[in-house]
């Protein structure tokens, strides 16, 4: 049973790990179109919508991938001020309860709408509604699905990490290794 918990809980710090690193490739490629933006627009007098656009698409892009990896390294917002002083495994009860309580139904709610509003932006082909913007608006829109996903699997993690404190395994996320305590 715990091997079994170890390997699912390095499997979804794995995942969360690779939708931070694309969350940093997204807020790369925005700093470098907001710079390539900016140099064109005042010494070039050069503006694009279609960078623009992509502007808030890269951003939407780190910001939607870049939550599981916060839920993963515990950058998440809550109220640190009582459960810093709680004991781990006190910790690990509010996560385990707050995960089944409020995260995942609130993923499942999120995804189930966000897909159809996807889904319709697809079937419509919708794109910019400005001249000279992007074409493809619903790739942006599908992102939102794919991010609760993604959340979802990585707060399965977080209920592994929380049921291995629970066991007294203490779980290394730097190092994707545990041992007995």
């Amino acid at each position: 049973m715990i091997a079994l918990l170890l390997k699912l809980n390095n499997a979804f710090a794995l995942l969360a790990r690779f939708c931070g690193a694309l969350a940093g490739i997204a807020l790369i490629l925005m700093l470098c179109n907001v710079f390539y933006d900016v140099v064109m627009r005042y010494a070039f007098n050069e503006v694009s919508i279609a960078m623009q656009e992509l502007e808030w698409h890269l951003f939407s892009a780190a910001f939607l991938l870049g939550i599981p990896y916060a839920l993963l390294e515990n950058s998440h917002v809550r109220v640190d001020i009582l459960y810093d002083r709680w004991a781990p495994k006190t910790q690990a009860w509010i996560n385990l309860l707050g995960t089944l309580l409020f995260i995942l139904p609130f993923i499942v709610l999120v995804t189930i709408y966000s897909v159809n509003f996807a889904a319709d932006a697809y079937q419509m082909g919708e794109g910019s509604g400005d001249p000279g913007g992007l074409p493809y608006r619903w790739l942006v829109k599908s992102l939102i699905p794919l991010s609760f996903i993604l959340l979802g699997l990585v707060s399965l993690g977080l209920i592994t990490r929380s049921l291995l404190t629970l066991m007294n395994v203490q779980v290394d996320q730097q190092k994707s290794n545990s041992h007995l305590v």
